[in-house]
């Protein structure tokens, strides 16, 4: 919440992100103890994690997102160690390049496992901490691929829109428990995953490459002063999702 002076405060309040030991996560992990937040990392980069935790004063706990039991063990872990969870970041998500009619079933179950399976578990699990707090808000990081579709990335796409649509059915299934639930919607951003995509892809669709900390910033917004916003989707793209850009020069 925001103070009166206008300045955001979330001390007090324990926020669990996932993926984040680099990129967006940490981007994410770094805003939210500058505010006064206790912050669990999450992630399978262990080493990297540990080092973000460290950072930011926060712990680290090992959690691949697609794991049941994983998600189970952070939720007790966290709680023990904090008390209830208040925000939750769905961060943790992979992308893949490859035609529909050339993507294999092990890759298409891979990034939906992650990216849509994971995002949902996490809901899952952290939703009984957030009706012990009396409240909460879950953050769940989708993309423009999440607004249009893509070539050459279909299971990428096909995750992203579902984070979107599950967003939804979570924000109407929670509500009565005052969880707020929300998607962010970031185009191409500075991160080691934005790295596998082609450079005259992120040329050619906005002026200029997004920073993780700009998301960061969307993020904090979400968890504090849009007390009135749920279900819905939050677009930090510089425009790429505006239309077609041509060279007329």
């Amino acid at each position: 919440m925001s103070n009166l002076d206008g300045k955001l405060s979330l001390s007090g309040k324990v926020a669990v992100v996932t993926g984040g030991a680099r990129g967006m996560g940490a981007a994410h992990c770094i805003a939210l103890a500058a505010q006064g937040a206790s912050v669990v990392v999450c992630d399978v980069l262990d080493v990297e994690g540990a080092a973000v935790a460290e950072q930011v004063g926060g712990t680290y706990l090992h959690l691949d997102v697609t794991s049941e039991s994983d998600w189970e063990s952070a939720v007790t872990a966290t709680e023990a160690a904090y008390g209830p969870i208040n925000i939750l970041v769905n961060n943790a998500g992979v992308v893949g390049l490859g035609r529909v009619d050339k993507t294999e079933l092990e890759e298409w179950n891979r990034i939906v496992g992650i990216n849509l399976t994971g995002t949902f578990l996490g809901i899952r699990w952290c939703a009984d901490s957030m009706k012990k707090a009396g409240s909460g808000v879950i953050v769940n990081i989708s993309s423009t691929a999440g607004l249009v579709g893509y070539c050459d990335m279909s299971a990428y796409v096909a995750s992203k829109w579902g984070v979107r649509g599950l967003t939804k059915s979570a924000a109407l299934d929670l509500g009565r428990f005052n969880i707020r639930v929300v998607s962010i919607h970031p185009g191409i951003i500075e991160t080691d995953m934005a790295a596998d995509l082609a450079i005259s892809f992120k040329r050619q669709a906005i002026p200029r490459i997004g920073q993780s900390e700009e998301v960061a910033k969307l993020m904090l917004y979400l968890v504090s002063d849009a007390s009135y916003s749920t279900g819905a989707e939050f677009v930090v793209d510089g425009g790429q999702t505006l239309g077609q850009v041509y060279d007329l020069t």
